[in-house]
């Protein structure tokens, strides 16, 4: 063992720190590789050993010997591997030490103390890495600077801002911009740039540019453009990489993982006013002389003070301080009378809130005020600084939404309109740039201020207001807007939603980020670490990421990739193409050398860097004999070229070693399958120097040529233009641009930018001192004009007028090509970031004129004043010059719109000035106008129609622009419905005809010209013969350029005169001529009548050639020759069907009908459309036969019809639209023996239609009727006789009411034969279907019009008419006929007087009679017609409707119309309330609509005189109304659903809502109406049909209100009691039919929800109306409820948590929280005695144990005192105590009513019935703290009370005595106990003069106290004593009865009970379950039975009046009943 090794073992043994620094550098190099080892093996963080080890590396790490020094790092690397954040500790002394030492050293050493540094950053010791940055950037060796610089950068691009912050780094960068080592400042240049990349460019800019010098701006403005995208963090700190699970193992056997890295969003921008430091402006602004300036008297030195504050203000972050005498003085100024000091003021405010943020928000909200009333200043300075500062004070954070809402309440109420504008639109900016939650907190303050401003007078607040609304529905969304929106009307809504969505529109989508800068791309083995220098930043490229440093087991934990991740990034990388790294790297000879390893041999390299040319020259013809021999030659690309560059490199002066390395380079660029762009970007300068040379030109050319094959010339072109511009040579720049006309001659300018190629041409090229580069230039331009086109010339208009020439002459040596200039060399690489055009000419750059298009110009567009409309016009022109006449489509919208509105201008210069520039514009914007125009091209089109030659020549002109920007199918449409215009005129038509015809002659083929031919053959039959001429030339060219398929189609759908024109027209074409010859012959032979006809030149008769006519002759004999072929077709076609219904859709045809009552001639598209569908639905025989031009087929085709009609009935029904068609179009024509068929088939057809019980739909009827009815008045007699009862039996079949209106419309025809035909239609309907019609009799004014004309026919039949109606109507008739003149007045009388005498001889009795016979034959037969129609006669527990629920279609009405005698049928509508109530039982859906029109009239006239007679009768008749009206709730609902209008719906529904709004009408329905009522409205609320009705949200809306109406106002009683009975499942009758995935559970449960939550709204306000409810019957519904169910059901029910039970709880429990104890004398109604014990005493025993224990008992009084004492838990004496209690309640709740002036008499009253009730208590005594006032006032009140009582008035009919005197009203009098027994005054007092406050309604839960419920039941029925539960109870406290317990009265209560049952022999049979529960109980509404009749009669005798029991309390309404008999025989 040698001595050294013995050393290094005896070292082993030593304390570490002794090894570190042993003087031996080998032992000291052994221990670090130990201590590196050992710290490896480490994988508990928290191990001791490393404790130990953290402070010896300070020392390691300075060693003096580079290699230890080298171990330690990596040591110290491995400790930091394994540590955890605790090592932190010894950062700060590691750092220093690392900066100090060993950035100077080797480049292995400088790379392995940057990779500890990323180390301590990854364990969270940010600072102390900074704090020895800092120290390391002010090093004197540059050398060690540039390290620390990259290390920075490192630190910032793997972790980013968050973890390294930015502040300190900007900081550090100033003092190295200016330092003197170059490699310094471009590492500095590129940590900017990186930070560029995390805080943004302008915070960087704003920062650091003012501390540079000018030439390191410009450079870093250079580079900044390539910085592109936010960072993203590659890398994680040790804390967080610990979070994250292990992935290693299923990245191993799954593949790479995808990253967390990917899914976050990018970092939130780092906000620049936190990287400044605050600066003092306080102190400066003191010493500058302010507040001397401020107050100056001249303005100028109070604006320079003002000024020098804003200058001070303007820095980036303001130090906070007092400024609050600096904004005093600013309030002041800002209202200066200069406004340059005002403005200047609030310039100054808008600074201070930008610098001082938050600390000036209470300075912004003093300052608001005066701001905002300052925006009524209309100066623009002044207008934009205001706006600015208000938008500067929002955006700074010193006002929010919240602070300003007074403010801005105030500003919107400010008179000056701008202000409140200029408010409103300040608000909607503080809207958009808040975020959403500030924006739901506020809204709801301010939508009520904007919905105030759409009111606003002025248009710009109403916009502002819109605009803000809009802002904050886009923030929000529209729900929680919804309610405060309610007021809107629909057009606003509509408004606002535009607003919206414009808005969404509006908003730019979010970029999305591309993975290829941000994600880390892993190149180095483990324990690697590529160094990444900062520099590199500055060549644009993204920098090579740091490979993440390898953790114990191989993960790794510095990057968000785990090590397979690499492999996943390269794969990843295909797929989504990362743009190429076009910018080489720097690369050092050394380094490339290395690089080509044995690519090459040694002895080329050696000889290529010799002095000697020749020995250059042999390397070099060498490495081109190697390269070309290389196989893989694609992996060495770079490197070969990198190594050409620098050996022998650019500076080479041989030209034969220049032109060998050229051939190398060009071959490597033509061989490689992918040669990088980088590549070309090392070679390119050289390259281009070489171009200059003459002796290597062609060699350098040719090499830039292979250049553009690569790798595209556009790229190249990039390049070379700044190498060319800046360089010195000016060889280069003339031979440069000789190749690029080479290079566009070979690759065309598919690939060129050429807006950059142009300007590069204008601004280097032609104003080149040389000529030889201003030739070069010009041959350029020529040969892309050869490309591009003369449009090229535009962008050269500024050229001078010499180089124009010259131009002019290359263009004429080059024409343009267009299409066929293909090139000859194509590009290998597809270049996916150019965008590569077709043909290149439209790749002449575009530019974007909205900006241009101003709202003013607009504006200008529309003005009154023509000369402000010319110029708009002209400034448009002017736009599109300076656009170069080439624009983009962007924004022209609303120009198009603008121009539109000029092409109708009255001026017509204007008009042609517009078409000129609409022809501009689309030239200027080529095929993008066609989507831009919004249609402009028809409106050109009809200035055709003008008589001005002129005019028509400007029309063409800019027709042939607009051809030249799209092409001629896109214009054909236009064209089409132009030529078909009537209003375009002979010589428009024949102008338009001669340009197209100019446009085909051009073209070879065109297959659209074929939907010209239509027009064209129309036009053939023009009155101008130029139009028939230049129609005559358009269709030949049609033919021409179509091809023979498509005029194959086109034929099919054509007949007549068309078909055989263009027959003719084909006979040049021989091709044609066979395929059409049976076409022709079938439509053309039938057309000729007779060779005598020839002379006729209707199109029957004679075809016109040119010049030639041809006789039918020659026609016919072609005629008589198809016969044969026309019946083979016929016998081909006869085993087909005659309809083809298959495919028919009538619902979609009848949506296209335009309902018209006036009849319009059909236009030629509709008589298209018609013959397109009887092709499609009629079998082609019978279609043929139809549509032919021969009346002799047409009559063949209607006897076919008239076959088929009896067996095809459903068929004709699904085609009957066409039919009626094809009718009105015979109609419209002249043939009379067609028209006669028609006329005969038409009575068949409808008599069908009536058995087959089809009713024309409205379409159908809008189709035929019209029609119909004008062509009434024919001229022949028999036509007009068979029109006269085929409109009749119209009438007869369908419904009067349908055909009424054509018919009053034909009265206004222009034919005087009609409108006599319609008058005596009016009478024959008024005759025969009066009732129908009874709405619309106010039409008989136009019939009583007619009087007047002077035709003596028309007044008579007018006359006639109205006789007719008078002796229907009677002298009603006065009220139809409107105002008439004194003469026609005399001449109805006289008919009148005239038509009862005729009425007498026929003894029909007297005018008006019928209507009177009608109504009382209606009420008579009431009951038969009701069950005629199905309706069950009414129960006491209300009507059924199931056979209601059917479906109401047309058989219904039609036998509705049956019922009535038919000669009573002609009755007005009604005349009175009880007619209009029989019309609604009685008549159909429609009809009801009168009878209600009347009943809502009478309502509305009742309800203005609430107090007259009216009322009281109505209240009389209300239930009877609101039963006919529920009744028809189901009519009208299921008559909707057939499809018919919701009208008789709304009706019924809007009656009753009139009905239920007033109290006293709602107050007198009865209780089984409700019940129906309210059945029927909640099962419409759940039919899943309503929604799907015509309007039918609007009907879901008005049921829902109706119903919360109902509740408010009816019998709140009655209510209770309806909905409780409604909780049991509903009768599956009273359902309409069930849907097929719906079961009657499931409905019967949405039911009871709906019930349930009425029952909800009810009990919510029981508080408030508890005493206008009977307790009594209430809770006998409950006790019927819950006795229905059962204990069981209960039990069950209970444990499910169902809710009608929950309900009915809730109920009884806050009943019971009102009542207290008082409760248990409200059940009168209960058998409290029965046995078992009934359910419902159990709960009210527990509710009051439950209510009393949680002390929530509330006395019934109105003052709600609480009665605690009253629980019988809590007084053993409350049996007695609690009857005390309640009579003194009542007391309570009476003498309150008596100190009220509104209810004093009804109070009086109560007190006299309780004197009366309980004789022995005596009043007075409970009055001894009261007045003597109030005392005598009860006395007096008493007696006049008795008074009444044996007058027998009650309250109601009472006059309003004198009120109490006002100091009684304050309280109530204390009372002393009523009875002796077991008082407690102390108890009484607290509880009558205690109020507790009025509880809150609260729903309780389902109990969990129900089991005690039950149990308490259970064990009470097993008791065996005969004593019911209230009796042991009595036993107990017997001792305290008196005659005014309440026991007593119980023991009262049942005897008179037992004494009423005995009075009823049935009583006791009457098992108490099948109580009616639907029987009235009130005396106002009861029906009495046999037993009631008596116990009424007993109430008389005995002298107590039946009373007002709304009026009484409870317990008297109960004892009062038991007096008077008239309760219920349980």
């Amino acid at each position: 063992m040698s001595e050294e090794e013995k050393l290094l073992k005896d070292a082993k043994k030593l304390p570490w720190e002794d090894r570190l620094l042993h003087k031996n550098w080998k032992v000291r190099n052994e221990a670090n590789i130990d201590l590196a080892s050992v710290c490896d093996s480490i994988t508990d963080p928290k191990d001791s050993r490393l404790r130990d080890f953290g402070p010896l590396f300070k020392k390691t790490v300075t060693d003096s010997n580079a290699p230890v020094q080298e171990k330690a790092l990596d040591a110290l690397i491995a400790f930091l591997r394994a540590a955890d954040a605790d090592a932190a500790r010894y950062a700060k002394e590691i750092c220093d030490a690392i900066v100090s030492k060993c950035l100077t050293g080797r480049p292995k050493t400088v790379e392995k103390a940057q990779a500890a540094f990323m180390l301590w950053v990854e364990l969270e010791a940010v600072d102390a890495f900074l704090d020895a940055m800092e120290k390391g950037i002010k090093n004197k060796v540059a050398k060690a600077v540039v390290p620390a610089v990259d290390v920075m950068f490192q630190a910032l691009s793997d972790f980013g801002a968050k973890i390294v912050p930015p502040k300190r780094i900007l900081k550090m960068l100033p003092e190295l911009f200016d330092h003197q080592d170059q490699n310094v400042r471009a590492s500095s240049k590129g940590l900017t740039l990186e930070l560029c990349r995390w805080i943004g460019k302008d915070p960087v800019k704003s920062i650091l540019f003012e501390k540079m010098r000018d030439t390191m701006k410009k450079e870093l403005e250079a580079e900044l453009v390539n910085v592109t995208g936010t960072a993203k963090p590659s890398r994680k700190i040790r804390s967080e990489q610990d979070k994250e699970p292990e992935q290693e193992a299923m990245s191993e056997v799954v593949g790479p993982v995808p990253t967390a890295e990917s899914s976050t969003d990018a970092p939130p921008e780092i906000d620049e006013y936190e990287l400044v430091d605050p600066v003092d402006i306080l102190t400066p602004l003191e010493k500058s002389g302010f507040w001397d300036g401020v107050k100056a008297t001249k303005w100028s030195e109070r604006k320079d003070a003002v000024a020098e504050l804003t200058k001070f203000a303007s820095t980036k972050r303001i130090a906070p301080g007092d400024f609050t005498e600096v904004c005093r003085t600013l309030k002041k100024l800002i209202t200066d009378v200069n406004i340059a000091v005002a403005v200047e003021a609030i310039q100054a405010i808008g600074n201070l809130a930008s610098g001082l943020r938050l600390h000036f928000s209470g300075s912004s909200r003093f300052l608001l005020p005066v701001l905002l009333e300052k925006l009524k200043e209309k100066k623009p300075t002044l207008m934009e600084s205001l706006t600015q500062t208000l938008q500067a004070m929002h955006r700074a954070g010193c006002l929010n939404l919240v602070d300003i809402v007074e403010d801005v309440r105030t500003a919107t109420k400010n008179k000056v309109p701008l202000v409140r504008s200029l408010t409103l639109n300040w608000v909607t900016f503080c809207t958009e740039t808040s975020n959403k939650a500030v924006v739901l907190k506020v809204h709801k303050d301010y939508v009520p201020i904007f919905m105030e401003c759409l009111n606003d007078m002025t248009p710009e607040v109403r916009d502002a207001a819109f605009s803000a609304l809009a802002a904050i529905a886009k923030l929000v969304g529209m729900r929680p807007l919804e309610r405060s929106l309610e007021k809107l009307d629909d057009v606003r809504r509509k408004k606002l939603s535009e607003m919206i969505m414009g808005h969404e529109v509006g908003m730019s989508a979010v970029p999305v980020q591309t993975s290829g800068g941000s994600v880390p791309s892993l190149e180095a083995s483990e324990g690697a670490f590529v160094r990444k220098s900062a520099a590199s930043m500055l060549t644009g490229k993204r920098p090579v990421q740091a490979a993440p440093v390898i953790k114990k087991g191989g993960s790794i934990k510095s990057g968000a990739n785990k090590k397979s991740d690499g492999t996943g990034q390269l794969k990843s990388s295909k797929t989504i193409e990362a743009p190429e790294d076009v910018e080489p790297a720097e690369m050092g000879l050394e380094e490339i050398e290395r690089r080509l390893g044995s690519l090459l041999q040694l002895e080329i390299i050696s000889q290529l860097k010799s002095t000697i040319w020749k020995e250059r020259l042999e390397a070099i013809s060498l490495l081109k004999q190697q390269v070309e021999g290389l196989q893989e030659l694609d992996q060495s690309v770079e490197i070969l070229i990198r190594l050409l560059c620098a050996l022998p490199g650019w500076s080479e002066k041989n030209v034969q070693v220049q032109q060998q390395v050229i051939e190398v380079i060009t071959y490597i660029a033509s061989t490689v399958t992918k040669f990088p762009k980088k590549c070309v970007v090392l070679c390119l300068l050289g390259i281009s120097e070489r171009v200059a040379d003459i002796k290597t030109r062609a060699h350098a050319m040719k090499c830039l040529t292979t250049f553009c094959e690569a790798v595209g010339p556009g790229f190249i072109f990039e390049r070379i233009y700044k190498i060319m511009k800046e360089h010195k040579n000016p060889k280069v720049l003339s031979e440069g641009i000789v190749w690029m006309v080479s290079a566009v001659e070979d690759f065309g300018v598919s690939h060129l930018k050429l807006k950059d190629l142009i300007d590069f041409c204008k601004e280097t090229g032609l104003q080149s001192s040389a000529a030889a580069t201003r030739n070069a230039t010009i041959k350029l331009l020529g040969v892309v004009h050869k490309f591009v086109g003369p449009d090229i010339k535009g962008f050269l208009a500024d050229v001078k007028p010499a180089l124009l020439s010259a131009l002019d002459t290359e263009y004429e040596k080059n024409p343009f090509e267009g299409a066929s200039a293909v090139p000859k060399k194509t590009v290998r690489a597809s270049e996916s970031n150019l965008s590569v055009t077709v043909g290149g000419l439209d790749s002449l750059p575009r530019e974007d004129i909205s900006g241009k298009i101003t709202p003013t110009l607009l504006k200008s567009l529309e003005s009154p004043d023509w000369k402000v409309r010319l110029e708009s016009i002209e400034a448009v022109t002017k736009i599109l010059e300076e656009a170069n006449k080439r624009i983009q489509p962007t924004g022209t919208v609303e120009l198009f719109g603008a121009l539109r509105g000029r092409l109708s201008d009255s001026n017509k210069n204007l008009v042609m000035a517009t078409l000129t520039t609409i022809g501009s514009v689309a030239t200027a914007m080529g095929p993008a106008v066609e989507k831009s125009s919004k249609g402009i091209l028809s409106d050109v089109l009809k200035c055709l129609g003008d008589n001005k030659k002129h005019m028509r020549e400007c029309t063409l002109n800019a027709l042939d622009s607009w051809l030249g920007a799209v092409h001629l199918d896109k214009m054909v449409p236009c064209i089409t419905l132009a030529l078909t215009d009537t209003k375009l005129g002979a010589e428009g038509r024949k102008d338009l005809f001669d340009w197209l015809s100019k446009q085909l002659a051009g073209v070879s083929d065109f297959s659209d010209a074929v939907y010209l031919l239509k027009p064209a053959c129309s036009a053939m039959t023009d009155k101008s013969s130029d139009v028939r001429k230049a129609a005559e030339t358009c269709i030949n060219e049609i033919l021409r350029v179509s091809g023979q398929e498509t005029i194959e189609k086109i034929l099919k759908d054509m007949h007549g005169p068309a078909l055989a024109l263009v027959v003719e027209r084909l006979k040049p074409y021989g091709a044609f001529q066979e395929s059409f010859e049976s076409a022709k012959v079938m439509s053309v032979g039938p057309t000729s009548k007779s060779s005598s006809r020839v002379g006729k030149s209707t199109s029957n008769g004679v075809m016109k050639h040119g010049n030639r006519t041809m006789p039918s002759r020659a026609i016919v004999t072609k005629g008589s020759k198809t016969e044969s072929v026309t019946s083979v077709q016929d016998i081909a076609v006869q085993s087909h069907a005659l309809f083809y219904v298959k495919d028919s859709n009538k619902e979609d045809r009848e949506r296209m009908v335009v309902r018209r009552f006036k009849f319009e001639e059909p236009r030629l598209e509709q008589i298209q459309d018609l013959e397109n569908d009887m092709m499609r639905y009629l079998r082609e025989d019978l279609h043929r036969r139809l549509l032919s031009t021969d009346f002799k087929k047409q009559v063949e085709g209607l006897e076919m019809l008239q076959k088929a009609l009896p067996s095809l009935a459903k068929e004709i029904i699904e085609v009957l639209d066409v039919l009626l068609r094809w009718f009105v179009l015979q109609f419209c024509k002249s043939n009379t023996t067609c028209l006669l068929k028609v006329l005969e088939f038409l009575p068949e057809l409808f008599d069908t239609l009536k058995d087959e019980a089809y009713s024309l739909t409205e379409s159908e009827a809008a189709i035929f009727l019209p029609c119909l009815i004008e062509k009434s008045g024919h001229n022949i007699e028999k036509v007009r006789e068979k029109m006269r009862e085929l409109t009749k039996q119209i009438v007869t079949i369908c419904s009067a009411s349908k055909s009424f209106p054509y018919i009053l419309e034909g009265l206004r025809s222009k034919n005087n034969r009609t409108r006599i035909e319609c008058v005596d239609l009016v009478g024959f309907i008024i005759d025969h279907h009066g009732a129908e019609i009874s709405g619309q009799l106010k039409s008989l004014q136009i019939v009583a019009s007619l009087t007047a004309e002077r035709d003596g026919e028309i007044r008579k039949a007018a006359l006639n008419t109205l006789a007719l109606g008078y002796k229907i109507l009677g002298e009603d008739i006065w009220r139809y006929v409107g105002k008439l003149t004194d003469a026609q007045k005399s001449m109805l009388d006289d008919r009148f007087k005239w038509k009862v005498r005729e009425m007498e001889k026929k003894k029909e009795g007297r005018p008006g009679e019928a209507r009177a016979a009608l109504r009382r034959s209606v009420r008579e037969n009431s009951s038969d017609v009701a069950e005629q129609s199905g309706e069950v006669s009414r129960s006491v527990s209300g009507p059924i409707y199931s056979s209601y629920r059917k479906n109401y279609g047309h058989s219904e009405l039609q036998m509705d119309r049956q019922l009535v005698p038919q000669s009573l049928a002609g009755v007005n509508g009604p005349t009175d309330w009880n007619e209009a109530l029989d019309i609604i039982s009685f008549g159909s859906p429609e009809q009801s609509v009168e009878g209600m029109k009347v009943v809502c009239h009478e309502l509305a006239q009742a309800t203005s005189d609430p107090d007259g007679s009216a009322m009281d009768e109505l209240v009389k008749d209300s239930d009877r109304l609101v039963s006919c009206l529920a009744n028809k709730v189901a009519k009208t609902f299921d008559f909707s659903l057939t499809g018919a209008s919701s009208r008789s719906c709304k009706y019924v529904l809007n009656t009753l809502m009139q009905t239920f709004q007033n109290k006293r009408l709602a107050h007198a329905v009865k209780e089984s109406t409700l019940d129906s009522l309210i059945t029927e409205l909640l099962l419409w609320l759940l039919d899943e049909r309503v929604p799907h009705m015509d309007d039918g949200s609007q009907l879901l809306k008005a049921l829902n209100v109706l119903m919360l109406k109902i509740l408010d106002n009816a019998d709140r009683t009655s209510s209770f009691v309806v909905l409780i009975n409604l909780l049991r499942p509903l009768d599956p009758s009273r359902w309409p039919s069930l849907a097929s995935n719906e079961s009657f559970a499931s409905r019967n449960q949405k039911f009871s929800d709906l019930v349930v939550k009425c029952l909800i709204k009810l009990t919510k306000v029981l508080q408030s109306t508890i005493y206008e409810v009977d307790l009594d019957r209430i809770l006998q519904s409950i006790h019927l409820y819950l006795q229905d169910l059962g204990m069981e059901e209960i039990r069950r029910r209970a444990g499910a948590d169902d809710k009608p039970l929950r309900m009915v709880k809730t109920v009884l429990h806050e009943l019971v929280k009102l009542r207290g104890a008082a409760i248990k004398g409200h059940l009168s109604m209960v058998p409290i005695d029965m046995k078992p014990q009934p359910i419902i005493l159990a709960y009210i025993d527990l509710n009051l144990e439950t209510l009393a224990a949680a002390r929530m008992l509330t006395s019934s009084g109105p003052g709600g005192q609480t009665h605690w004492g009253d629980s019988v838990a809590n007084n053993p004496s409350s049996g007695t105590h609690s009857a005390d209690a309640q009579l003194k309640q009542e007391l309570a709740a009476i003498f309150k009513k008596i100190g009220d002036k509104q209810t004093c008499t009804i109070g009086l009253y109560e007190l006299y019935r309780i004197t009366q009730l309980y004789p022995k208590v005596d009043i007075f005594s409970q009055l001894q703290n009261a007045s003597e006032a109030f005392r005598t006032y009860i006395r007096d009140g008493l007696a006049q009370m008795e008074k009444n009582a044996a007058a027998g008035r009650t309250p109601a009919s009472l006059p309003m005595p004198t009120p109490p005197p006002v100091a009684l009203t304050i309280s109530s009098p204390d009372f002393t106990p009523l009875s002796p027994v077991h008082t407690n005054a102390l108890n009484d007092a607290k509880s009558l003069n205690v109020k507790s406050d009025p509880t809150n309604f609260n729903l309780p839960p389902s109990y969990s106290e129900d089991s005690r419920a039950i149990n308490a039941l259970t064990s009470s029925r097993g008791f065996t004593s005969e004593n019911s539960l209230g009796d042991q109870r009595n036993e107990r406290f017997i001792t305290g009865v008196t005659s005014g317990t309440l026991d007593a009265i119980r023991e009262r209560m049942r005897s008179m009970q037992l004494a009423a049952a005995a009075g009823n022999p049935d009583a006791g049979s009457r098992p108490l379950m099948s109580m009616n529960d639907s029987l009235n109980h009130g005396f106002s509404s009861q029906i009495p039975h046999a037993s009631d009749r008596s116990g009424a009669e007993n109430t008389v005798q005995s002298g107590v009046l039946p009373m007002d029991e709304k009026a009484l309390s409870g317990l008297q309404a109960r004892m009062e009943r038991l007096k008077s008999g008239a309760i219920e025989h349980l």
